[in-house]
């Protein structure tokens, strides 16, 4: 017996918004499955999860702190995928954004808060987009595939980091672990309430404006042409060079906002290891969120939820560290699943022998 996948010929409305629901809930019962096949008790350990992170003090603060990089990645990432411009390079456009922010706080130590904190900014939105141009260009000059050129780039960046951390970058005063000095008062990105930066305002209501963008401007009419039907783009005379560059230097920008936030915030200097994976988790985000910069918002506090309850079942049940990617693999593959379903059927053959 063979079974074939037919085109459905129209796609389900409601099963497109609905199937992400499926996934999480889907996923809930395979990661209980899992904490099961570990010796677990599956219910004690899917509460410990999803639930203990959000009800200890500062739980809600927590939530916020690791849902804004991924909100403000992924809604960058969406305008490129609505462009059928697939930027997987995010970490690197992340990390270069923090490089960049970052160093203007340590070369400008004394320079006062209403200067050098903007300053900071911008140095970290033109170092995510700088990085991310090295990828429009190759895209567009020689046509190179920007899921690899971004993808690749992401490591040279972090290489870039290591070194700096390690080298002419390190703080003296570290007893020699790889990290800058913590920045100055002047550069730390303020708190609007006890363990809430500005980035956690900052990510929805970005995600708000691209969303306007995207619905009711002609830019984003034009971006998404380009991405559901190029012929028709090419045809209406839409420059494909010129939105590549727009969808990916907005996606860089978005991305090196991102990391000169969480280096500025709650990090305070440059490591080693300032993401655990913040660009490649909004891949995920994007999808779950529908590429709707709005959805995105709920997507990324459920994967900010995942990092939490990943180092709460750490310390509590005693899992490995891998539990958290382990959710997120099982809920893309899910997610992507669902996909499948809504736009094939499984139809049954009788194969030859």
């Amino acid at each position: 017996m063979l079974l074939d996948l037919e085109p459905r010929g129209a796609r389900s409305r409601v099963w497109t918004y609905a199937s992400p629901l499926l996934a999480i809930a889907l996923t809930v019962l395979v990661v209980g499955l899992f904490f099961a096949a570990i010796g677990k008790a599956p219910g004690r350990a899917v509460a410990v999860f999803f639930v203990a992170p959000l009800l200890g003090a500062g739980g809600l603060a927590a939530l916020f702190v690791k849902a804004a990089p991924l909100i403000l990645i992924a809604t960058g990432l969406c305008v490129c995928y609505r462009a059928n411009v697939w930027n997987i390079g995010a970490e690197g456009q992340f990390t270069l954004g923090a490089i960049a922010g970052g160093g203007v706080a340590l070369g400008f130590p004394d320079a006062p808060f209403w200067l050098l904190y903007p300053a900071v900014l911008v140095a970290g939105v033109a170092g995510g987009t700088g990085w991310a141009a090295i990828t429009a260009w190759l895209r567009t000059r020689f046509n190179a595939n920007e899921i690899l050129t971004s993808l690749m780039l992401s490591y040279v960046a972090q290489l870039l980091l290591t070194w700096l951390v390690t080298g002419p970058w390190r703080d003296p005063q570290g007893f020699g672990f790889p990290q800058t000095a913590e920045f100055a008062a002047g550069a730390a990105t303020p708190m609007l309430a006890p363990g809430i930066y500005l980035g956690c305002l900052a990510a929805p209501v970005l995600a708000l404006l691209v969303w306007l963008l995207l619905r009711h401007s002609v830019l984003g009419f034009e971006l998404r042409v380009m991405g559901q039907a190029p012929r028709a783009a090419r045809f209406a005379g839409f420059g494909e060079t010129r939105l590549v560059w727009i969808a990916m230097l907005a996606s860089g920008a978005m991305a090196g906002l991102a990391g000169v936030f969480e280096v500025t915030g709650p990090i305070g200097q440059l490591t080693n290891t300032i993401s655990p994976g913040y660009g490649f988790t909004a891949v995920i985000v994007a999808f779950l969120g529908r590429l709707h910069p709005l959805g995105v918002v709920l997507a990324g506090l459920l994967l900010a939820l995942s990092y939490l309850g990943g180092n709460a079942a750490q310390i509590d049940l005693g899992t490995p560290a891998a539990v958290t990617g382990i959710f997120q693999g099982i809920l893309l593959f899910l997610l992507l699943g669902s996909d499948v379903l809504i736009l094939y059927r499984v139809r049954r053959r009788a194969g030859a022998a």
